[in-house]
């Protein structure tokens, strides 16, 4: 074979497998190939996160798809209100779904604003999963993040208000990078639910999860807003540790 020939083998060869990539990588953000697939063997209890993004949800078709639990956006910071919130907590629990209401936190807000916004919107009650508080970059807080013992003293208040006012401790939900910066080492009595729709979680400091989000390009039946796919989770355990699960 020619010199000229190998090089020529050699460029179609990268060109199909960046063509490879492109089309893999095209499938994944379609959420045609899913990445992660927990063992439903190890995993049996299953559930969903939604928000306003998904638009007008029938609950009793989405709950029929395997669907053990969700959790709903309530609040934001100290003012905003999910405006989907009420139908969507009605319209959960009376499939029999366990539910939980969400916050998510604000690193431009006091803790404790945002916890009078979460206890405003959110009722207290023994049949709602706890309140989540979710802890997550947004925004130019990725590339500029708030300093770390602020965000710890803004939550620490939040966590120990919503603690108070439901009985129960609240739960956090994050993201691996807002783990390191801001829980690795701290709020050792809080339950993690992690984001991970690589791979399967590792917390850096040996801690376990409680929730994880496995993927966030799924694509179920029964919802019909802006975004076309919806958050999936497992929880850590088995059925029967599942009914004891924040009870």
């Amino acid at each position: 074979m020619s010199g000229r020939s190998r090089v020529v083998r050699v460029i179609l060869g990268l060109a199909g497998a960046v063509l490879t990539l492109t089309l893999a990588a095209v499938l994944v953000l379609n959420g045609v190939i899913q990445l992660n697939h927990p063992s439903p063997e190890r995993y049996p209890v299953r559930g969903v996160d939604v928000s306003r993004y998904q638009g007008q949800i029938d609950w009793p078709v989405l709950a029929g798809q395997g669907i053990d639990f969700a959790f709903i956006k309530a609040t934001e910071g100290s003012g905003l209100v999910d405006p989907c919130f009420a139908a969507n907590l009605s319209g959960a629990t009376e499939t029999g779904l366990r539910v939980g209401a969400y916050h998510f936190f604000s690193f431009e807000s006091a803790g404790a604003t945002q916890a009078d916004n979460v206890v405003r919107t959110v009722p207290a009650g023994p049949e709602l999963l706890p309140v989540a508080v979710d802890l997550e970059f947004y925004g130019g807080f990725g590339r500029d993040p708030a300093p770390v013992e602020q965000v710890r003293r803004e939550l620490r208040v939040l966590l120990d208000r919503l603690a108070a006012h439901y009985g129960r401790k609240p739960l956090i939900y994050t993201t691996a990078d807002a783990y390191d910066r801001y829980l690795s080492g701290a709020f050792p009595h809080a339950d993690i639910w992690i984001r991970d729709v690589w791979r399967a979680p590792s917390l850096p400091d040996g801690r376990a999860w409680t929730f994880w989000q496995f993927s966030d390009r799924y694509r179920l039946d029964g919802y019909a807003g802006e975004e076309p796919f919806i958050d999936v989770n497992v929880f850590a355990g088995s059925r029967a540790e599942w009914e004891r699960c924040g009870r």
